[in-house]
């Protein structure tokens, strides 16, 4: 059983946009296994934002359905976390305080936070040391790097146990070296807690290292053209991007990008799963 099911969904933004047909992405199809790492890449504007919309329950589809966790989504999913390109801490929190923030919103952790508070720091501040963040439980954003916010940010969506990570360029914003070493620390956490995951990206070598599938989206209004299944052994090291193959597989999903919509994949694609 699939554990995220998109069934050909559609979404115009409003009843007037429906009446004319015109639709931000349309005819969208996935499907998830528990534990599987997926990563969609297309060109600006071509809905894949729109699609971490639907996939977290923000916005309801105009047709079709979405089921995640066997439920039908009818509002925002609580079993769901999210880190973005910009880590958004929240500057007069240290460290720790802003890991801890989802423990004091979301339920059932909201009810117990005030008597469980030192069970729920020390599990933060394991997650933090699991990203080298070991040392700056006390630090407030702005005494550090993007790179260790970033890593803050990820410890803030994974605190709360989710089973389903959703990360919309969470990575774009930074050097090529820190980028690469937050991949491996993304690599090595879904890794050990099999969480799954959906990654928007418009970096191919990222998508190609990290995922176990890539779907390449038209231009707007958006829908899948390539299913991809990235056939490279794991674990993956920072080693296997410099590989032909890998180097390969980049090239291929290069070609897809902006493709027009209908268009046939190529050998080792599908189209439209």
């Amino acid at each position: 059983m699939s554990f995220v099911e998109f069934r050909n969904v559609w979404l115009a933004y409003n009843d007037e946009l429906l009446a004319q047909g015109h639709f931000a992405v349309e005819d969208i199809s996935l499907s998830l296994h528990e534990g599987e790492f997926v990563a969609i890449v297309g060109p600006s504007g071509c809905g894949k934002s729109t699609f971490m919309k639907l996939a977290t329950g923000l916005k309801m589809p105009s047709r079709g359905s979405i089921a995640i966790g066997g439920a039908p989504v009818t509002g925002p999913l609580k079993i769901s976390g999210m880190a973005f390109q910009a880590p958004s801490l929240l500057p007069w929190r240290t460290t720790l305080d802003n890991v801890l923030l989802p423990l004091e919103i979301v339920e059932p952790y909201r009810s117990n936070f005030k008597a469980r508070r030192v069970e729920y720091a020390d599990k933060a501040g394991a997650l933090l040391a699991s990203v080298g963040l070991s040392g700056y439980e006390n630090k407030y954003p702005w005494q550090l790097s993007g790179g260790m916010q970033q890593r803050a940010s990820i410890c803030r969506a994974l605190v709360h146990e989710p089973k389903m990570l959703l990360l919309d360029e969470p990575f774009g914003a930074l050097d090529a070296f820190t980028r690469e070493d937050l991949w491996c620390i993304l690599r090595d956490l879904q890794a050990t807690q099999k969480f799954n995951v959906i990654l928007v990206t418009h970096d191919l070598r990222e998508s190609v290292f990290l995922a176990d599938t890539v779907y390449v989206m038209s231009r707007s209004p958006g829908r899948f053209v390539v299913r991809r299944e990235i056939d490279l052994p794991r674990p993956r090291d920072l080693e296997i991007t410099y590989t032909p193959r890998f180097i390969d597989i980049v090239h291929e999903l290069r070609g897809h990008i902006g493709a027009g919509r209908g268009k046939d994949a190529k050998a080792g694609t599908e189209a439209t799963p």
